[in-house]
């Protein structure tokens, strides 16, 4: 049996381990307030949310109705999961039937300004972030009895991954901050009205769309390249009564204890899927916006390569990495079966360790084992009798899970935690410079709204691997079949691109590293001028340097994509941010993320937005760039809905790959996104594999 297909067996096991673990609720994000307040909490009767992705990015607005039941005043506060490579461009309060947009300031300045006019009792409104992990969103006051309108909107890139594209509506709150859920309590039902619009403008024909965990959605095809997907409560009917009640809806059974039968609780992801036609080329597509009188420019370049990448066919050895803490007490019954199951489906000659972490970490194999029968047996049973203890040592697992190696055969990693590392060594730069020190490459499915996923993906570009994030209403088995292809194929190595002609800079990322089967290769970054560009890509592949090159025109003036200003603004601040978590706190690149946040409007870890009042904004001097650079958005939008979607594709007359990308076949049976039937429910996990470097 070939490599491909160890791994396919071993995959499956993993999907096993992740399909039986059902013991845990989903948390959800919602409406909080104090869980000692002997007043009912304030409801959201209201939930509006519209995407568009479109040009390789989405914009998502949400915009939602609190009501106040009391007969006093209170304050709102609802904290909202941070979606992933997701910063927010505008929050909108309602004040006197008018909407009025917020404005960034220092963090500390807008919490100071939300606070003053707090006690002055005028309205306001204020989105910080907490770290990796939420918005928090504060508005004051909900007047007794009425209602307070509010509009978030944020912006992230949308790439698309062997064919399939994927959007995340983050719902669920991972759960993570235990001190902060124990002293609040969640309001997470939408009670009258829930809709979810998702427009989808593709540059590329686009033959199928689908929502695992809503196949209540209504499902719109406008054209080839245009799709629209409809969530709404009130257009939902309970005609089958077993579809209502089944785990893949959101919408609430009967009334019980007063709550409204239509209700929608914001307990679960919306994941939505497109997949791109087959047998469509390798391509490079440019979005560029250049404004009025300005020289410099914005761009974004997308490569999705040829499918050129040849095959791996060697074995492997296989080491699991458990976590056994406090944390996964109830997980631990199903985690234990579900290795089981995946180790069962490794082959004769196959050998496997288990490493096991809680305070402290601990191997039960004594080195590698022969995959035979009587061994499975053997260690199953250990791992069924195994009993929570303890925290969360990470690095100590991870640690041992890396010594002894072997270095004649590649190894793959499979690692099972929450994510988030509370004992022994806990900083980034612990990690980063564990597996600089490692030959060994490891790939990572981050699961759950709350997991520490800046640590986990700066730890798989440490290695050269590369992040996935998961959400619980995944296609989980599309995407182990999508990591399995980027397992049994190369690599294209040590990638780096060079444009001649036309001046360029401030690109994001700075170093690509890796792109394995079926990715694309994002370019964020500055330009200067206009004309031809020569743009070359270099990269290794099983041990031979590779070249691909085209030749195309970067545009003078104009585009319709002032966003792109803000997307490469954030991409920017994120490795900034990338370097303070490696090297601490550094004053240059704190002051480096505030001045970018100001500029370009942008909630980060250390600038805010705020909503005042339009005179007082005036009184505290606060300059409106914020709402202008939103109109000027808006009206972009607007203009780009007018027509039809069209290719961005530049590299049609000299394109740099001969060959189609790569692709998933469209048989109903297939496999992947859009091929496995229904799906059940997952615990928050992270799950992550890897193989040894090749040089």
């Amino acid at each position: 049996m070939g490599f491909r297909n160890r791994l396919t067996r071993l995959f499956s096991g993993l999907a096993l381990l992740l399909s039986s673990a059902l013991t845990t609720p989903a948390l959800a994000a919602g409406l909080m307030t104090p869980a000692n307040s002997s007043l009912p909490p304030l409801q959201i009767r209201e939930q509006h949310v519209t995407v568009d992705v479109e040009d390789g990015y989405a914009i998502t607005e949400v915009e939602q109705v609190f009501h106040n039941p009391n007969d006093q005043d209170l304050e709102a506060y609802y904290r909202f999961p941070v979606p992933e490579r997701g910063t927010v461009a505008e929050f909108t309060v309602w004040i006197d039937g008018k909407p009025v947009i917020g404005e960034v300031l220092e963090k500390q300045q807008a919490r100071q300004v939300y606070e003053q006019e707090k006690a002055a009792g005028r309205e306001a409104g204020l989105t910080e972030k907490d770290s990796y992990k939420a918005f928090d969103v504060l508005v004051q006051p909900v007047r007794a009895g009425q209602d307070t309108r509010v509009r978030l909107v944020y912006m992230q890139p949308a790439s698309v991954d062997t064919g399939i594209g994927r959007y995340v509506y983050p719902l669920e709150e991972g759960g993570v901050d235990e001190k902060k859920l124990a002293f609040w309590t969640a309001n997470d039902s939408v009670e009258e009205h829930f809709s979810f619009t998702l427009n989808l403008r593709s540059g590329y024909p686009v033959d199928a769309l689908r929502l695992p965990k809503h196949p209540q959605a209504q499902i719109q095809q406008l054209g080839p390249q245009q799709w629209q997907v409809k969530l709404d409560n009130r257009t939902a009917t309970a005609s089958s009564e077993e579809e209502t009640n089944s785990e893949s809806a959101n919408f609430a059974p009967p009334a019980t204890n007063g709550q409204p039968a239509n209700a929608f609780t914001l307990d679960q992801d919306i994941v939505v899927y497109w997949r791109h036609q087959q047998d469509l080329p390798g391509s490079v597509d440019l979005v560029a916006y250049k404004a009025p009188g300005k020289d410099r420019g914005t761009f974004m370049l997308s490569i999705t390569p040829g499918d050129d990448l040849p095959p791996i066919t060697t074995g492997s050895d296989w080491v699991f990495v458990l976590d056994i803490s406090g944390s996964m007490s109830a997980k631990l019954a199903t985690l234990a079966d579900g290795v089981s199951q995946a180790l069962g489906k490794l082959r004769g000659g196959d050998r496997f360790r288990i490493v096991l972490f809680d305070d402290r970490a601990e191997e039960i194999t004594s080195g590698f084992v022969d995959a035979t029968p009587g061994s499975i047996r053997r260690y199953t049973e250990k791992l069924m009798q195994l009993k929570p203890r303890g925290g969360t040592n990470l690095f100590g697992g991870l640690s041992l899970a890396l010594n002894p190696l072997d270095a004649d055969r590649p190894t793959g990693i499979v690692l099972v935690t929450d994510g988030v590392a509370n004992v022994g060594k806990t900083q980034q730069k612990d990690f980063i410079d564990l597996l600089e020190h490692h030959d060994v490459r490891l790939f990572t499915f981050v699961m759950g709204n709350s997991a520490n996923r800046p640590m986990l993906t700066a730890m798989t570009d440490a290695s050269n691997g590369f992040a996935i994030s998961v959400s619980n209403s995944d296609d989980i088995a599309g995407q182990i079949l999508n990591a399995t292809a980027k397992l049994t194929h190369q690599a294209m190595n040590d990638v780096e691109i060079d444009i001649d002609g036309v001046r360029t800079a401030d690109l994001q990322p700075q170093r690509i590293g890796s792109i394995y089967h079926g990715r694309q290769i994002v370019l964020l970054g500055h330009y200067w001028g206009d004309g031809p560009a020569k743009v070359t890509l270099r990269a290794n592949v099983a041990g031979q340097d590779k070249q691909y090159k085209t030749r195309f025109n970067f545009p003078a003036q104009g585009g319709d994509n002032p966003e792109l200003e803000r997307l490469w603004a954030y991409a920017t601040i994120q490795h900034m941010q990338r370097e303070i978590n490696y090297f601490g706190e550094e004053k240059d690149l704190q002051q480096g993320i505030t001045d970018l946040g100001l500029e370009y409007g942008l909630v980060t870890n250390y600038t805010s937005m705020v909503v005042l009042r339009d005179e007082v904004f005036e009184e505290y001097g606060i300059e409106r760039r914020n709402a202008k650079r939103r109109e000027i958005e808006k009206l972009a939008k607007a203009q780009r809905q007018a027509s039809a979607p069209t290719s961005n594709r530049v590299d049609n007359a000299q394109p740099m790959y001969n060959s189609n990308r790569p692709s998933y076949s469209g048989g109903g049976s297939s496999g992947g996104a859009f091929g496995i039937g229904a799906l059940l429910p997952f615990l928050i996990l992270l799950i992550g594999g890897g193989l040894r470097r090749r040089r």
